[in-house]
């Protein structure tokens, strides 16, 4: 047989077959024996498929990393309130669309940097910006249905507060945490903790910790006790339930649970003395939402804003949210005195409505220490103080024969209705021998610790000295020879009225060396158009020259402070209870 009928014979029998034939070894294998012997070989290609999806991920999140910028902060996040505080450096108010202001971390005690620390993340100086165990500690109390547990670090919450909206998806959560990470790599821990504490909100508006000191405890947050630093520590976990912790007694034992676990923590670390933890004590609150008086205050913070605007040569929009720290010339005790003395008034007779506008300031000097516009801030925003124009009647009888008066008196003293801040200042000038000194309320702005406004007492001489004894001399005070620093004066009390036969305005003024202090009573009543108003008498009770005498000796007791005669020396009698003594008081007569 050759080789071509070799090759037909074989192609013939295969054609039969249909394929070729199976070993007869292979027929009998079970399936488990073969994935048995492959078994080495499977694991080998899921290995390397599970690297390769390793190094996949490593790759895209080196990628994903280098790409990702640390963005700015939010507009929100970086604008600043304008804060407004009194004579001494007492919180009056703020301006502006967001309660914040920015402290450096050196201003925050570390006590309080600790507490936070331990309250949300005490793994903060040492973590990565991230925190495996708490993200995993996080997603098991999820999925097990235990109670929700938080899985951001400091960091993360400083980048989720500040810098990326505040939509929740996977892929924000995954930025998070890259900028988090990238964030601690690139930035010191003191400076995303100084971020953190400036950002965070502490509810009852209080964005930041400088913010928070106020709202809640009345305070910097350079003064925060150990106390008072662990409990706004606690209530960052959940501002908008703990904001009412004072005034909601279920809410203050629970936050009161969390302070002593914040304070247990610290003392466990170390961050505080067992001696300091044994001494802790729960710490009052301001109590929220603010009272009535608070809200009177309004009328301080007007008028100090709009002056405050007009030295930096900027808008009250401006200056509202440009981080400003305007220190006033007031005085909030002697607010708060005016404000609760006025307040004991029953009111108006037959739909009459009573107005009682109190100034006090400083002669030779200008500074205004008391301004009370109005009882209703909310109900009338127009300032009896500063704008409401007042009939003299008699008030300004001892100015009627002085030969010659300077600008601004001179006007002051043609005019028939005054406003009780023009009143004050034409005494004031009485008070210091003629000198007339334009009325202030701001005397000093800062920013960011920069002092950029210093108020500078403008005086001038207004009356010769002939005429400043004259004035003196109708008022029941001798002024001394100008030029002479008054040791002891006595003051005075003159009483005028105006409306023709019927009693339609009191005016009470004392003065001494240190304080002129005018009280003005008058009553109004709706008009016959819409938005008007018109003049009208009295109440006869209590007797209106009686109640502004006893506003104005309330007042000038807590203004002097036991020592009336301004010798230096507190009485130690106790306060005055009257006015400055030994001086006639003149009985008002019909403008």
């Amino acid at each position: 047989m050759n080789t071509a009928q070799w090759l037909a014979r074989t192609r013939k029998k295969v054609g039969k077959a249909g394929r070729p034939s199976t070993p007869r070894h292979r027929e009998g294998v079970p399936l488990r024996v073969r994935l048995r012997r492959t078994r080495g070989r499977r694991l080998r290609r899921l290995l390397y498929a599970f690297l390769a999806l390793i190094a996949t991920l490593c790759a895209t999140a080196v990628v994903a990393y280098h790409l990702t910028a640390i963005p700015k902060p939010h507009p929100e996040t970086v604008t600043q309130s304008t804060v407004f505080l009194d004579a001494d450096g007492a919180y009056l108010g703020r301006r502006g669309p967001v309660d914040r202001q920015d402290v450096p971390l050196s201003g925050v005690p570390r006590h309080v940097q600790d507490a936070v620390i331990a309250a949300e993340n005490r793994s903060f100086r040492t973590d990565k910006g991230i925190s495996p165990r708490a993200i995993a500690r996080a997603a098991l109390a999820t999925v097990t249905g235990g109670e929700p547990q938080g899985g951001s670090t400091i960091t993360q919450q400083y980048v989720k507060n500040a810098l990326l909206s505040p939509e929740r998806s996977l892929t924000r959560k995954a930025r998070e945490a890259l900028i988090a990470v990238k964030l601690d790599r690139t930035r010191g821990k003191d400076e995303i903790l100084e971020g953190y504490l400036n950002t965070v909100y502490f509810g009852r508006g209080a964005a930041g910790i400088q913010s928070a000191a106020r709202n809640y405890f009345g305070v910097d947050a350079k003064n925060l006790t150990v106390a008072q630093g662990a409990a706004l520590a606690s209530i960052v976990n959940i501002p908008s339930y703990y904001e009412k912790a004072g005034s909601d007694p279920k809410v203050t034992a629970k936050l009161r649970d969390r302070w002593d676990w914040v304070l247990d923590a610290m003392a466990a670390s170390r961050s505080i003395t067992a001696q300091q933890r044994a001494a802790a004590r729960f710490p009052a609150f301001r109590f929220y939402p603010p009272g009535e008086t608070e809200g009177q205050r309004q009328y301080l913070i007007d008028v100090a804003a709009t002056e405050a605007a007009d030295r930096l040569g900027i808008t009250e929009d401006q200056l509202a949210s440009g981080g400003y720290n305007v220190r006033t010339t007031f005085d909030l005790a002697l607010q708060d005195t005016a404000t609760q003395r006025i307040a004991e008034h029953p009111g108006g007779e037959d739909g009459a409505r009573l107005h009682t506008a109190v100034v006090g300031m400083v002669p030779g000097d200008g500074a205004v220490r008391l301004l009370y516009g109005g009882s209703d801030y909310a109900r009338q925003p127009f300032n009896d103080a500063v704008s409401g124009a007042v009939e003299a009647g008699t008030a300004l009888d001892p100015f009627t024969k002085l030969v010659r008066a300077e600008e601004p008196l001179r006007a002051l003293l043609r005019t028939p209705a005054p406003t009780p801040l023009n009143m004050a200042s034409a005494y004031a000038t009485v008070a210091a021998n003629g000198e007339y000194a334009t009325p202030y309320t701001v005397a000093r702005i800062t920013r960011s610790g920069r002092t950029v406004y210093k108020a500078r007492p403008d005086v001038r001489q207004v009356l010769g000295e002939k005429d400043a004894m004259v004035a003196g001399a109708m008022t029941g005070n001798q002024p001394i020879p100008a030029g002479v620093r008054p040791v002891e004066t006595n003051g005075f009390t003159t009483e005028g009225a105006g409306g023709g036969t019927t009693r339609r305005s009191v005016w009470t003024t004392g003065y001494d060396s240190r304080l002129t202090l005018t009280v003005a009573l008058f009553a109004d009543r709706a008009g016959s158009k819409k938005g008007t108003t018109t003049p009208t008498r009295l109440p006869n009770e209590p007797p209106p020259t009686e109640f502004a005498q006893g506003v104005a000796t309330a007042i000038w007791s807590a203004a002097t402070k036991g020592d009336p005669e301004g010798t230096g020396k507190e009485n130690a009698a106790g306060p005055p209870s009257s006015m400055p003594p030994s001086l006639p008081t003149s009985v008002p007569s019909p403008g």
